[in-house]
């Protein structure tokens, strides 16, 4: 007996959707029936992505969005729900990094990763939140209510890694924010959880695992190898699907088992 998981008739926000997780969580979704939502402050590419997933069957939108702005946020969001409809499921993925030790780090540096990893997935949550909940409060009884946040943090905001100690900090922070949204937001039908991705082979980091120095991290792993985007399909799905209402502020490590 096979198992879908299907998404029809829900609508998606992701985030960072113009190249790598970001782009492959659109997809992903995409392929399994919910309309997506594509943000990110790159549109040309975002809309490279929406001809990508319509020729696919799929169904797409394209929204203009710096999370380190909370006047684009709320009107980010608030496009979408007007061109799409509520939203059902929302993947906070933005994020930036600096390769710098913590001495080297100046205010700039640290307000860089700070504003986008920590602050603005937070503003964007909180904004996805509060119309799920008021939908929720609002809803007739026996209606789809509630919703699934799902947050990507990192395995480096479970095991502190080298020369990205900001960075380090601030999906820590990440982590203990999915935990707090969950406990605050579940009575709604509220999932918030967070998916903690390993070292994965990105257009943003591709020629670095064929350096020297990049073979040398890739040899301290523990199956010496890096994961490609669609390694977190499946904990990407599950945490979206309608039946995952009991998963709750769960932080999912996939790694390759590098944080063992």
């Amino acid at each position: 007996m096979s198992y879908e998981i299907d998404l029809s008739g829900r609508v998606a926000l992701v985030t960072g959707a113009s190249s790598g997780l970001g782009a492959q969580f659109a997809r992903t979704l995409a392929r399994a029936g919910a309309a997506v939502v594509l943000a990110a402050r790159r549109i040309e590419r975002l809309k490279t992505l929406r001809a990508e997933i319509e020729a696919a069957g799929g169904d797409a939108h394209v929204v203009a969005l710096d999370v380190t702005d909370p006047d684009s946020i709320k009107s980010a969001v608030a496009h979408a729900e007007t061109e799409m409809g509520t939203l059902d499921i929302l993947v906070n993925n933005s994020g930036v990094s600096t390769t710098q030790r913590l001495v080297d780090v100046t205010p700039d540096d640290y307000d860089h990763v700070m504003d986008t990893n920590t602050r603005g997935a937070f503003f964007v949550a909180q904004e996805v939140g509060k119309r799920m909940i008021a939908r929720s409060r609002g809803a007739a009884p026996g209606t789809f209510t509630g919703g699934r946040i799902v947050n990507i943090a990192s395995m480096a905001g479970l095991r502190v890694l080298g020369q990205i100690g900001v960075y380090c900090m601030s999906k820590a922070a990440v982590i203990h924010m999915t935990r707090a949204m969950a406990l605050e937001w579940g009575r709604y039908g509220i999932n918030v959880n967070a998916i903690c991705p390993g070292y994965i082979d990105t257009e943003i980091n591709h020629h670095h695992w064929q350096t020297e120095a990049g073979q040398k991290l890739v040899q301290m792993l523990p199956r010496k190898r890096v994961g490609q985007p669609q390694d977190l399909d499946a904990v990407l799905m599950m945490l979206c699907a309608n039946e995952s209402h009991f998963v709750n502020g769960a932080v999912i490590a996939a790694d390759d088992g590098f944080g063992v």
